[in-house]
């Protein structure tokens, strides 16, 4: 269920916001709703924040470059230990825990970047002509 709000705004948050909404290709009160709730999870969720990526708004865990996603990737490699994920990627574990509450708190959003990531693994050929792909050993667990 969703309600119609008003909210009265700044002229320069005006221009931000349709500014914001021109690079996303959305409405601005689309673009406002999509801040408000990124905004929101941020405050409930330590150590996440949203960027644009190539792919669109995602989830990362902040001072990284890793997505949640990333990071619950590779949590279901070792067997979802907080510890071991955390030494791989040389993090604090309270930082891989928050990525892992949030990706718990949203697993369709976290379930469909993973699968998006695997569909482009195995259609790289494909998207990119000529690429020459080199394979790296699997992950130790």
């Amino acid at each position: 269920m969703s309600r119609v709000m008003s909210l009265r705004l700044q002229d320069s948050q005006i221009e931000r916001l349709n500014r914001a909404a021109r690079r996303l290709g959305r409405t601005p009160s689309e673009t406002a709703a999509i801040l408000l709730e990124e905004a929101l999870r941020q405050r409930e969720f330590a150590f996440i924040e949203f960027r644009d990526s190539p792919v669109g708004r995602q989830a990362y865990l902040q001072g990284t470059r890793l997505t949640v996603w990333q990071i619950e990737w590779l949590a279901r490699v070792y067997g979802r230990d907080v510890d071991r994920v955390a030494e791989h990627l040389s993090l604090p574990p309270v930082q891989v825990a928050a990525a892992l509450h949030y990706a718990e708190a949203y697993p369709q959003e976290v379930e469909d970047a993973i699968n998006d990531n695997e569909w482009a693994a195995d259609n790289i050929q494909r998207l990119i002509p000529g690429i020459e792909i080199y394979r790296v050993g699997e992950v130790s667990t």
